[in-house]
């Protein structure tokens, strides 16, 4: 009960903390003070000692802290993995960053048309530039991907049939499930085919009365090999248009550029699928586009005005920040400089020998050796295919011990471990990032 005796009162320890008061406030300041004497309270009656005064205040001033840092925050991808999901998906362009400053900073136009002086539509912000870059007649933007497939299928097939391969009943991150999806929208499913073959004549054979639309899901995040048949995308339109039926082309990752220039298979573009003959095609901003988040609907122009013009489109409508960003990064392929300033697309197809010697000024700064390895699109695009690579691997003691150590910086380090080392890729690493990772890992 002695050592008790020393613990400071609350109002001696807050007459010591005025920088704390100044930078957190009065009410949190206190809250924060009593968290740590009621703890070294605790340990005092199982025998610890009690703390001095100063080392009361610096434990608050570190809870202080602590508490007031975001748990949204900015990391270094060192894995290798371009589309990571859990860190955020495409990294933005540097122009695409300045427009949301600038849209975001102060007030625009929304929805506000400038020549008339009165109100527009904020639909109209990316349209323009989507149908110029795709070749679509119109176009929509809603907040993510599952948005834009529970859009169309609500508008377009709710109350009737929607046709779909059992080998595209899909499921991907977050437990999103196409079949969940349709049943959401009000949409009969109607499975065809099995889960390795579904040709034509299985579609042509599952169209009734009832029959609105025929859906198409690319499996972006797995593949099925082997004995397998899947029907052409310009077989299925000729077939739906031959009974006015509607094609939707759910493709996911939303490339606009041909991945199978870099060594890589062949994802579904936009382009192609509107020139098979899909009515709406479907996809996300912040995958192979490397924009923000966003569901994106491209095709023909009566069917996307029926979903600007059903109610749960403004349920799921995209904010001014993502029309921005999307509209900035757009700009970079309608320049046709994609390659050099959309991150995503400039990480695919750096060389290896650059990549290379990136690792290799790394190694000659802090050790380690260079060693052959593999990058990975990831973020549910192109399944299996990896890139050619060169990581810095680091020899360390405990290396998984090491990666969680880098994850304690600021910003945190995300490595990966593989074969008792700590590999890091250069080809995630951001520009500008080099300095940063290097004084973390010598401290290592």
């Amino acid at each position: 009960m002695t050592s008790l005796r020393n613990l400071p009162a609350i109002d001696t320890l807050l007459r010591a903390c005025d920088p704390l008061v100044a930078q957190y406030g009065h009410e949190r300041t206190v809250r924060a003070l009593r968290q740590v004497v009621d703890g070294a309270r605790q340990a005092a009656l199982h025998g610890d000692p009690v703390p001095a005064e100063a080392a009361l205040i610096a434990q608050t001033a570190h809870l202080l802290a602590a508490d007031s840092r975001p748990t949204l925050r900015p990391v270094i991808n060192a894995t290798g993995v371009i589309i990571h999901t859990n860190l955020g998906r495409a990294p933005l362009s540097n122009e695409a960053l300045a427009a949301i400053q600038a849209v975001g900073g102060g007030y625009s136009t929304l929805e506000y048309d400038l020549e008339p002086g009165t109100r527009g539509y904020r639909d109209e912000h990316c349209a323009r530039i989507l149908a110029e870059v795709t070749g679509a007649e119109a176009a929509l933007v809603v907040n993510n991907n599952a948005a834009a497939v529970l859009l169309a299928l609500t508008a377009l097939a709710q109350g009737r049939a929607a046709i779909i391969s059992r080998g595209q009943l899909i499921e991907i991150g977050g437990a999103f499930r196409i079949p969940d999806v349709m049943a959401q929208s009000g949409a009969h499913m109607v499975e065809v085919g099995t889960t390795n073959r579904t040709r034509l004549s299985d579609y042509a054979a599952a169209i009734t009365e009832q029959t609105a639309v025929i859906v198409r899901a690319h499996a972006s995040n797995f593949r099925i090999v082997g004995f397998t048949e899947a029907a052409p995308l310009a077989d299925l339109a000729a077939l739906a248009h031959a009974r006015d039926l509607i094609v939707l082309d759910d493709i996911g990752s939303g490339a606009l550029i041909d991945t199978a220039a870099f060594g890589l298979a062949s994802e579904p573009t936009v382009q192609e699928s509107l020139s098979a003959g899909a009515d709406l095609v479907l996809f996300s901003g912040d995958k192979l586009l490397g924009g923000p988040q966003a569901g994106i609907i491209v095709g023909r122009a009566d069917l996307v005005e029926r979903l600007k013009r059903h109610p749960l489109a403004r349920a799921i409508r995209a904010d001014k920040l993502t029309f921005a960003a999307l509209s900035a990064t757009l700009d970079h392929y309608r320049r046709g400089e994609a390659l050099d300033k959309v991150p995503v697309w400039r990480m695919i197809s750096t060389p290896p020998d650059a990549i290379r010697a990136r690792a290799e000024a790394w190694a000659q700064a802090v050790g380690g050796e260079v060693v052959a390895s593999e990058s990975t699109i990831g973020g549910g695009s192109l399944p299996g295919e990896t890139l050619p690579t060169w990581a810095l691997a680091l020899h360390v003691d405990q290396p998984n011990a090491a990666a969680a150590r880098l994850r304690q910086y600021d910003p945190p380090i995300i490595a990966r471990v593989a074969h008792d080392r700590l590999l890091l890729d250069p080809r995630t690493v951001l520009p500008g990032q080099d300095e940063m990772l290097l004084a973390a890992l010598k401290e290592l």
